[in-house]
């Protein structure tokens, strides 16, 4: 009789392994006593609730770590990782990654909006600043540079309005990047058109003040089927005359450097104004460029390519190769010593005399190493120093003389994006958008991080701020500020 009993019983279990709804079913069962038997071993009781997701991940110290499963320690529970993507609403580690930012950038927009007084250092506030001054603990330098800080930290979101004689133009096409002139009366935009391509365009910034803050977009705009690489304001005939882009080649349309006429985008001219010159060279696969201001390379650009950089000159067309070891995405020109500084995807920073020849022996200056692709070079004002950042995420202040890093600001964000770096040193403050779509500002002085700002949109790979920081935003009577270009909206961050 125990014989039969057992037989049945295993004809019972094969019979309902047979049957798909049973085994769905079973596994169900499986799962849900998995998640209550954790339950139990981590002292909760699990409930029917939705999990949350502003919260840490499992594998705290508290609760074991099960392959599958993400215990939410607000509801106390397991909760199962959905692996594929056929699913309405799966919950995977990406999509819980993804809600904890958001949360968490959404916490930082309401503390920005309620704290209206902020503090970038401890002990530091505007009353116990005057009042060391006054007891002579600090020096004008020291005063003045703290000031900054102060008025850094404290400054307030607004947005800005871009008036246009063609609004819907503007409401469409998300910003990708924003560079503003030297006397930060301009601003030049390159937005990502929906249909492929780029249109660019210059804005006016002399309506830019407060209470009212009021941009115009000029009319003339230009498109392009191409993806603009590089981008810098170029002195041909003034100041700012003009604008060097580095275009990417399309098909069998080679890529370019062209340089164009910043009055090519306002309609009306002055009398006796003429629009400058209007030139394109054939230069392709160039990754980074730059305008120099040295006299001796005068009217001359470089362009970084693929194991060589080009310095070419705009009026006799003369051109200087050197060839490298690897793709140049970072230049800039040096303003006293005739040097070019480049850094490349390798890691190395290196510095070319423009009086040697091509491919001359001893034209590397100077040779700094990252242990990452270079993103940006910034040669500051003695040029005794030059700042950069890689793709790592690091930001170092190297010295020239010795060719070692004095300083590392820390805070950045970066795996593998071209980010820009901004240095003021006239403020005393470093500026850099992470990939994180945070926008973080340090003490040029000391690395202190003294303010991150969260982008007032969700953050993502395809809306990472474009940022310009100015002493005079709107020409000389224009006040300190940061311009954040994210999207199709500008805000301005001013000093208060």
């Amino acid at each position: 009789m125990h014989k039969n009993s057992w037989q049945n019983r295993r004809h019972g279990r094969r019979s309902n392994q047979q049957n798909p709804r049973f085994r769905q079913q079973g596994s169900d069962e499986r799962g849900n006593s998995v998640t209550r038997q954790s339950s139990r071993d981590s002292g909760h009781v699990g409930d029917d609730e939705a999990p949350s997701t502003s919260s840490g991940t499992a594998g705290s110290s508290s609760v074991p770590d099960l392959p599958g499963y993400y215990f939410d320690p607000e509801k106390k529970r397991y909760f199962r990782l959905l692996p594929g993507h056929n699913n309405c609403n799966p919950l995977t580690k990406e999509g819980i990654r993804q809600k904890e930012m958001e949360s968490k950038r959404l916490q930082l927009l309401e503390e920005e909006d309620k704290q209206k007084k902020k503090i970038a250092r401890m002990g530091f506030n505007a009353s116990s600043l005057l009042q060391k001054s006054k007891l002579g603990f600090l020096n004008v330098t020291s005063y003045c540079r703290l000031a900054h800080e102060l008025r850094v930290s404290c400054m307030q979101r607004k947005k800005v309005q871009i008036q246009s004689s063609d609004p819907s133009a503007l409401a469409s096409d998300r910003f990708n990047l924003i560079l503003a002139d030297t006397n930060s009366d301009r601003l030049f935009t390159v937005n990502d058109v929906k249909v492929g391509g780029s249109k660019y365009g210059v804005i006016s910034l002399r309506g830019l003040k407060a209470p009212s803050l009021k941009v115009h977009m000029h009319e003339n705009l230009y498109f392009t089927n191409r993806k603009v690489n590089s981008v810098c304001w170029a002195s041909l005939n003034h100041l700012d005359s003009h604008i060097l882009l580095c275009l990417m080649g399309i098909a069998e349309t080679p890529g370019c450097a062209t340089l164009l006429p910043a009055s090519l985008f306002v309609s009306s001219h002055p009398a006796g104004d003429r629009p400058g010159m209007l030139c394109s060279f054939r230069i392709p696969g160039a990754w980074s460029c730059a305008w120099s201001l040295n006299i001796q390379a005068n009217n001359c650009f470089s362009t970084g390519l693929s194991r060589r950089v080009l310095v070419t000159n705009v009026v006799t067309g003369h051109r200087q190769s050197f060839g490298t070891s690897s793709d140049v995405l970072a230049q800039q020109f040096a303003l006293m010593a005739p040097l070019l500084f480049n850094g490349c995807r390798s890691g190395e920073i290196f510095a070319i005399d423009l009086r040697c020849r091509n491919q001359g022996k001893g034209w590397k200056a100077t040779r700094l190493f990252h242990d990452s692709a270079v993103t940006s070079v910034q040669i500051l004002q003695e040029e005794q120093n030059l700042m950069a950042s890689d793709m790592a995420g690091t930001i170092k202040l190297w010295d020239l003389r010795t060719t070692k890093c004095i300083r590392q600001y820390e805070g950045h964000v970066n795996e593998y994006a071209y980010l820009p770096l901004h240095v003021h040193e006239g403020e005393g403050i470093v500026v850099a958008v992470g990939q994180d779509c945070y926008t973080r500002i340090w003490s040029f002085h000391d690395a202190c991080l003294l303010r991150t700002i969260p982008s007032p949109h969700p953050a993502s790979k395809a809306d990472i701020p474009s940022v310009a920081f100015s002493s005079r935003l709107g020409g000389f009577r224009g006040a300190p500020g940061l311009l954040m270009a994210v999207q199709q909206d500008l805000y301005c961050f001013s000093y208060t």
